[in-house]
């Protein structure tokens, strides 16, 4: 699963990049300073694998990642390939959520594309630009589901329909994720690839006296994207970076206690992204190795066990599940086992965030 970093050129995106990875990715003063995305693999923080590491003690522990692109500063006219449009929107469609970065802090010596601190204008510009991307596909595929429509194909009629809802919605200068799409409808908009239909976190970009309760520009994007299926973060991007440059774990804590902040913004932020790239975890467990899996929100039995391998989903006969509060107050599986807390599950069971589960299968 791939977050995309987005936002205008000198924004920060780069700079919160080299934060979540740690790969160094150049950060420099002037526009287009990232040409190709750089992509890391980030680790997702979470204080259970820490835990059942105590308890368990492995040889190694995995925890769950996420990729994340950093990807080159979008300009007005990118829908048009102004700049490098056309390549920086075929990286945003290759993305699953959207990472957007705006910028929250005054700085004369940080150049910005537009000379003035607006992160409203900054959202709209990359808004229109998405939403003109998007329109331009749409219709396209209206051209040809219109023709097949008139002649009274039923398929087409209704994915007609639906086109114009999308279409109309472009129109008014709003993103596709506003639409609450039925399932049947899903089946007509995920092959568009639509941009402006993929879940959005905003990164407000602040200065450090600003890190904990944020400002009057964060205040102003919170009252833009009410109406939007969006979240929303604080974060002291350039405060977060030299913290990170510090070796010393204990430093790093008491620079962020100095600034107000329980742990670094750079971990909130995965965690969040996480969740909304419809993520969840579940967890083996074993002397050889304690790791977290990555499924979706929703998924079965049968394909959790998929993610291990696909010999586990198609020879799937039960999974042996143990709550993870149950395994931390009981100390082990098998005291678990004696107070009859592990349960038999099988073919129709949904996986719960921080299941330990142990497959039985037969291929």
């Amino acid at each position: 699963m791939k977050a995309g970093i987005v936002g205008l050129p000198n924004v920060g995106k780069s700079t919160l990049f080299n934060c979540l990875s740690n790969a160094k990715a150049q950060s420099a003063n002037f526009p287009f300073c990232t040409i190709e995305p750089n992509i890391g693999v980030v680790n997702v923080p979470d204080e259970r694998l820490e835990r059942l590491e105590e308890i368990v003690n492995p040889e190694r522990v995995q925890p769950a990642t996420v990729e994340i692109v950093d990807i080159a500063g979008l300009v007005r006219g990118a829908s048009k390939g102004e700049g490098l449009g056309n390549q920086f929107l075929a990286n945003i469609r290759e993305t699953d959520a959207i990472i957007h970065v705006l910028r929250c802090f005054d700085n004369d010596n940080i150049i910005h594309v537009d000379t003035t601190i607006d992160p409203i204008r900054d959202k709209e510009t990359i808004d229109i630009e998405l939403q003109l991307k998007d329109l331009e596909t749409v219709e396209k595929r209206l051209e040809r589901v219109k023709r097949s429509a008139k002649t009274g194909d039923k398929a087409a009629q209704s994915e007609l329909a639906v086109l114009l809802k999308i279409e109309e919605t472009l129109l008014k200068g709003e993103s596709a994720r506003i639409i609450k799409f039925s399932e049947k409808e899903e089946e007509f908009v995920n092959p568009l690839q639509l941009i402006t239909t993929k879940p959005v976190l905003y990164v407000c970009n602040v200065d450090e006296n600003s890190a904990v309760s944020g400002n009057a520009y964060v205040e102003r994007v919170k009252e833009a994207i009410a109406g939007e299926d969006a979240e929303i973060i604080i974060l002291a991007v350039g405060t977060e970076a030299d913290i990170n440059e510090l070796d010393d774990y204990e430093e790093r804590q008491l620079f962020l206690e100095d600034i107000g902040l329980k742990e670094p913004g750079a971990s909130k932020l995965i965690r969040t992204a996480y969740t909304l790239l419809n993520l969840q975890t579940y967890f083996t467990a074993g002397v050889k190795e304690v790791r977290a899996w990555t499924i979706n929100i929703g998924d079965t039995a049968p394909q959790a066990a998929g993610v291990i391998h696909t010999d586990f989903e198609k020879g799937f006969i039960r999974a042996e599940v143990i709550k993870y509060n149950d395994f931390i107050a009981l100390g082990s599986e098998a005291k678990v086992k004696e107070a009859g807390k592990l349960a038999v599950e099988g073919k129709e069971y949904i996986v719960q965030d921080g299941d330990m589960m142990n497959f039985r299968f037969n291929v």
